[in-house]
């Protein structure tokens, strides 16, 4: 990916999703104190400025990564087509910001579109179904594997649309290092 607000080629290194329990929480990031079942995260690297993931994920502009939100649809959908998971919708919000797993480093461009895509109950039913375990522990499902909410603290975050809301507004709320 390029353009917006990245000035260099970033490539898809690997996706992932975090989820809750329940379709009231599972987004690492919320807009207006909203959640949602679940987000979608595209984790890219510079591939101009790096020679490979290792050394961008520790780099400063090193990461990209596009979250999507995901939502519960009302209607049944017929089957399952990755592309759907790309919002037709450009707009977005973008901030400075880290990785919100190991190692937290703070190389990231976050990229989160504004328009959620919906996804039928029973694949977030099949998220939320899904089993883990540790060598000697009980196996238990895998659900809510989303950070919790981190302060926005001094980051100023942009919008690529007229937003309804100045972006100082404390109510847009990101995971990130503190």
């Amino acid at each position: 990916i390029s353009g917006g607000p990245l000035e260099n080629h970033y490539r898809l290194k690997q996706f992932h999703f975090h989820w809750g329990a329940v379709n009231e929480w599972g987004s690492e990031h919320t807009v207006d104190d909203h959640a949602y079942p679940a987000e979608l995260h595209l984790v890219h690297w510079n591939a101009v400025k790096y020679q490979n993931y290792t050394e961008a994920v520790m780099g400063e502009d090193g990461l990209a990564v596009v979250g999507v939100f995901l939502k519960d649809a009302r209607a049944a959908l017929g089957p399952f087509q990755p592309s759907c998971l790309l919002p037709a919708c450009r707009d977005y919000w973008t901030y400075p910001g880290s990785l919100t797993t190991p190692p937290l480093s703070e190389s990231v461009t976050w990229i989160i579109h504004k328009k959620p895509t919906e996804v039928a109950q029973d694949q977030l039913a099949a998220f939320r179904s899904l089993m883990f375990t540790a060598l000697g522990e009980e196996e238990k499902t895998m659900v809510n594997n989303y950070r919790p909410l981190q302060p926005l603290m001094k980051r100023e975050v942009r919008s690529s649309f007229q937003p309804l809301k100045t972006v100082q507004d404390p109510k847009f709320t990101t995971s990130k290092l503190t």
